[in-house]
């Protein structure tokens, strides 16, 4: 730990302290080998590993601890979630989105699900038995969900959905889909369950995250019993706009945590390595890189967890999460290349870790709206007026 981030713990009360470091040793211990393991194999978890990875995490509330109490969860607030979901991002990031999505799925369900639909799926889930995925963007269709092309249309006592979804974390592994889709015209959130072929999946190679399932997702006539549908007909739209706010903010702590990790690394190489006659951090300009990547992570960390407590507190705060989300995914992309500049030639080879880190760093801008995006939502809210037609 750097002196810097261990300062920064004093900020935090004693139980969240003592929850990070209980998390950090497991993390160290049971998760940092893995990695390696899964980035060589190129490929995310089988479904029985992702469910038992799952498991480990929900020891520490990584799944159900969104949950109020008030509907039988832990009620983690969000701010100390993510203070454990940093700690996962910088070990092992792919892991970390999967967890984000297995825990907004379970927060999904708990609050929009029927009885009926919490026995059959969130309770599996918090078991670790099942697996779900959360689908929005499609292959047309990615900032502006109300264009939506995938439809539902009712059928006897129920549904037939026909559509594709694109860029879908766990869709590999999911055993049940949460859809965004048109339900009457109208926008909805669907539970379409995977039993018997009802959908399929391709997954889709990138450039980093390889560890990660991403996928594409075919509803080729897949059917769903009317008591699948969450909340209320046409409130999809107003759902996926309040998930959007908290889901940036874990987007920009997953780049918060992959450019701590970067800067460790870079920190632990210039103490080691010697040119001309003394460690490179005893250069001027080394000095100076790492003085600036130490405070970029910091304002990431900073904008990402006033985020979060808006979202504790209840509030609006779309404006604060698009500039955490945008500030922390953009810095951790040059973050991440200055510890390559640092580690010099070593720095692109495989044999260390920071040019992982910039791989997974590079996507991250993209995700959950593009930085472009953010910096028109941030505008729109200041100026009062839409640049979006």
């Amino acid at each position: 730990m750097t002196g810097v981030l261990a300062t920064a713990m004093l900020l935090y009360t004693e139980e969240q302290r003592l929850a990070i470091d209980g998390f950090r040793k497991f993390a160290e211990a049971q998760l940092r080998p893995k990695v390696t393991e899964y980035e060589q194999a190129g490929c995310p978890p089988a479904r029985t590993e992702l469910i038992d990875l799952f498991r480990m995490l929900e020891d520490f509330g990584l799944v159900s601890g969104l949950i109020p109490a008030d509907c039988g969860g832990p009620g983690i607030d969000r701010f100390t979630f993510g203070l454990l979901y940093e700690e996962l991002a910088k070990v092992w990031p792919e892991l970390a989105l999967a967890i984000l999505i297995q825990s907004h799925v379970a927060l999904i369900l708990s609050a929009l699900g029927t009885p009926e639909i919490k026995k059959t799926y969130l309770e599996p889930l918090l078991r670790g038995e099942r697996i779900g995925c959360l689908c929005i963007s499609e292959p047309g269709v990615g900032s502006n969900v109300a264009e939506v092309q995938t439809r539902a249309v009712r059928e006897g006592d129920g549904f037939r959905v026909r559509g594709q979804k694109l860029w879908i974390s766990n869709g590999a592994q999911s055993d049940f889909a949460i859809i965004v889709c048109s339900v009457d015209g109208e926008l909805s959130m669907l539970i379409v369950d995977r039993e018997n072929g009802n959908y399929q999946s391709r997954e889709v190679k990138k450039m980093g995250f390889v560890s990660a399932s991403t996928c594409e997702l075919f509803f080729d006539g897949a059917v769903a019993p009317a008591g699948n549908l969450l909340g209320r007909s046409g409130g999809g739209l107003t759902q996926v706009l309040k998930l959007f706010e908290t889901a940036r903010v874990f987007v920009g702590l997953t780049a918060v945590g992959i450019a701590a990790a970067a800067l460790e690394d870079a920190i632990g190489y210039a103490k080691q390595r010697h040119q001309h006659g003394k460690p490179i951090g005893g250069h001027q300009l080394i000095q100076a890189y790492v003085a600036e990547m130490a405070t970029e992570v910091d304002a990431a960390r900073l904008l990402c967890q006033r985020a979060l407590m808006l979202l504790d507190l209840g509030v609006r705060c779309d404006t604060q999460t698009s500039m955490a989300k945008w500030y922390a995914t953009e810095k951790a992309v040059e973050i991440a290349s200055r510890a390559i500049g640092i580690h010099g030639g070593v720095g692109i080879t495989k044999e260390f870790s920071v040019e992982r880190h910039f791989r997974n760093a590079r996507i991250l801008p993209v995700p959950d709206g593009t930085t472009e995006i953010q910096k028109l939502i941030i505008g729109r809210n200041i100026l009062g007026i839409s640049a979006f037609t």
